[in-house]
């Protein structure tokens, strides 16, 4: 029931097995921990499960009711020693095909109701006719539901928008997969890191897979580029986890700062010819900085012409080809409209098409650039303004 993407965790203890230091909420009180903790591991073997346990049975030690709803040991006896004396759920037994198979009782697991909940390999995918559900995740879900705290461990190859990806990259079907919205509902998600090469040794040394299947895995899936590719998509799935908390946390503390932990980049544009390579410069800047690309048109009026329509139409559509966020804004200031987005979203950089309008026009009605730079500078956000080029001059000369 197994693709060459799951496999047993690595056969040795991870290396920070002790007391994590506490989060410190802002009144200086701990922070709990939450009701659903995930660890995610960039392939079999990084710790997750062995993590998970020390994290149970450290938990078990301080007088907290846990109990192992699931947990996958592979037969690899230090797996199995993390157990401990933590309680174990009896599993449900189930025939089909001709062979017997042990699922998760979810139903005994809550009808048990422990304060917390050790459930392994989130992405796997049940056994037909062992219960109410296709996969784990979905139990996962009932049991959250039913007030029981969960800890459970997923490799980033099995997040529904990332499995594609690393079918591209490792020319292996990953067969089971669990959406992203359900790994982001976690309270918490710990990155269980390893390197490539350390990885290879435990393979080597048979710590993760049987020693039939050791060579292959070495020669295909365990190859030292894939498991970078694979560390990197966990690594970045992890930062931008930790920004987005932290951008909803400074947006809850309404301040005034603008904290550089990651770069944020802004485009303000508009139905004006040219201000696609605005986009297409803005998107260049936020991949050399692995940023994220936030697109934003201020509507200031309700008329908007049709040539306005298809403009703006090719603008969104060119925002989701390379990669950014688009937004609209209704808003009478444009360029307060722009910063005041800024300000919400942690952006540390703007990113403007130079103004087109007439001497005159800027001493009448004012320049949105000069307002922006001006408006952005209190932030300490950089603006950058690149020369808008009309294309239908570029025609005309040609």
């Amino acid at each position: 029931m197994r693709e060459e993407t799951t496999g047993p965790e690595a056969g040795q203890k991870p290396e920070d097995s002790g007391e994590r230091r506490p989060v410190m909420a802002d009144s200086g009180n701990i922070e709990p921990t939450g009701r659903f903790r995930i660890y995610l591991g960039a392939a079999a073997g990084v710790g997750k499960t062995c993590a998970m346990l020390d994290e149970g049975w450290r938990r078990h030690r301080r007088g907290t009711d846990v109990v192992i709803g699931y947990v996958e040991t592979h037969k690899r006896q230090f797996t199995a020693e993390m157990i401990r004396d933590l309680e174990v759920v009896s599993r449900t037994v189930v025939e089909y095909r001709g062979s017997r198979f042990e699922e998760m009782d979810t139903a005994a697991v809550i009808a048990r109701h422990p304060e917390v909940a050790l459930i392994d390999e989130l992405a796997h995918t049940n056994v037909p006719g062992s219960g109410p559900h296709a996969k784990r995740w979905e139990d996962v879900l009932e049991i959250l539901d039913a007030g029981i705290a969960v800890i459970s461990t997923v490799n980033v190859q099995h997040m529904e928008s990332i499995a594609g990806a690393v079918e591209h990259m490792t020319g292996t079907h990953v067969r089971e997969r669990v959406p992203d919205w359900v790994v982001r509902k976690a309270d918490q998600i710990e990155l269980i890191d390893s390197s490539p090469e350390q990885l290879r040794r435990r393979m080597a040394h048979g710590n993760i897979y049987p020693a039939e299947k050791i060579q292959g895995a070495l020669a295909n899936f365990f190859r030292t580029d894939n498991l970078s590719a694979l560390r990197e998509l966990a690594l970045r799935f992890v930062a931008d986890e930790v920004d987005d908390a932290l951008v909803d946390r400074l947006r809850e503390r309404h301040t005034g700062d603008i904290w550089e932990t990651a770069e944020r980049i802004l485009v303000g544009v508009d139905a004006t010819p040219g201000t696609d390579a605005v986009v297409r410069r803005a998107a260049r800047l936020a991949a050399r900085l692995r940023g994220d690309l936030h697109v934003v048109h201020v509507i200031a009026s309700e008329s908007v012409a049709p040539r306005d329509i298809e403009g703006l139409a090719a603008l969104r559509k060119l925002t989701e080809d390379v990669g950014g966020d688009w937004f609209e804004i209704k808003a009478d200031e444009p360029a307060k409209a722009l910063v005041d987005f800024a300000m919400e979203r942690q952006i540390t950089q703007i990113v403007l098409g130079a103004s087109r309008r007439s001497r005159w026009e800027e001493l009448t009605k004012g320049s949105i650039v000069s307002k922006v730079i001006r408006l952005a500078s209190v932030l300490d956000v950089d603006v950058h303004v690149i020369a808008q080029r009309d294309p239908s001059r570029g025609r005309a000369r040609a």
